[in-house]
């Protein structure tokens, strides 16, 4: 089946930094990710680049505008959540205790994008899908794999995102699940028809489909989405970030991944993550 991939309501649906310096990111990230660009054209000023992997659309990188951010500002990872009606989303957020920092707006056929904030003051970022669909590529080495939300209040975010975007959150023990019920079924009727059978072993989380992020308490650090990419070898990796001008943060191995947590030479902070289950 080769069907486009597609994101309904409220699953995570793309990510994309803004960078003072767009050659710079594209340099270091299309190296690290053997990513290849390809420049939007659009009325803006702005340039954004649509990062692609094999062919298939992986990420964004554009350019940070100096009209809404502080020059000193560092570049940041933002994520995308998909909606229907853009409109709709946006007074969801603002009627939850939101609120947008920038209303909807076309970005020429490709779709239409809101910034919001939720009560807490954490940045993410709308899309409803015209042209551009969403990552086309997920889950597989220099590509996106999740998005994870670090809160200083958990229940909080639990209420606030349940009622705008109607998730459900696991809590399994070792970590929170967020899942959007019924991603599964959608995937496996279009684009990933084998997922459930992929993902039936004794070990997987009920509803593991359904997932797209994890919920972290915020622990010394500033609540955020962190947006996590996949890659072949953790330490090959966090190498060659280091190589090309990148900081190596922190790194952690768990039963099912060995991680490296990785600042970009602008500033920019995401994590690396090996799939790297325990035998037996």
């Amino acid at each position: 089946m080769n069907e486009p991939r597609t994101y309904p309501e409220g699953v995570t649906c793309w990510v994309d930094i803004e960078a003072a310096d767009v050659e710079e990111a594209a340099r270091f990230y299309g190296v690290l990710f053997g990513w290849r660009f390809l420049e939007t054209v659009s009325s803006s000023k702005v340039r954004y680049l649509i990062a692609q992997l094999d062919g298939q659309e992986a990420a964004g990188v554009g350019e940070r505008s100096t009209a809404n951010d502080l020059a000193t500002r560092s570049a940041t990872w933002n994520t995308y959540i998909a909606v229907r009606d853009i409109d709709q989303a946006t007074a969801r957020v603002v009627a939850e205790g939101g609120r947008m920092t920038e209303p909807p707006s076309d970005v020429g056929q490709a779709g239409r994008t809101a910034s919001c904030l939720d009560p807490e003051g954490i940045p993410f970022r709308l899309w409803q899908a015209w042209g551009r669909l969403g990552a086309q590529v997920a889950n597989t080495p220099g590509a996106w794999n999740f998005s994870d939300l670090y809160t200083a209040d958990p229940s909080a975010s639990v209420d606030f995102y349940t009622r705008v975007f109607g998730w459900q959150f696991d809590d399994l023990g070792f970590g929170t699940m967020i899942r959007q019920p019924g991603y599964g079924d959608h995937l496996a009727a279009t684009s990933d028809p084998g997922i459930h059978e992929r993902q039936s072993g004794d070990s997987v989380p009920p509803g593991f489909a359904d997932a797209f992020a994890w919920l972290i308490t915020a622990q010394g650090e500033q609540p955020h989405w962190h947006v996590i990419f996949t890659v072949a070898d953790r330490d090959e990796s966090a190498t060659a970030a280091e190589h090309l001008g990148g900081t190596v943060l922190s790194t952690t191995d768990s039963d099912w991944t060995r991680d490296a947590q990785i600042r970009d030479p602008q500033g920019a902070v995401f994590t690396v993550s090996q799939y790297s289950p325990a035998s037996g």
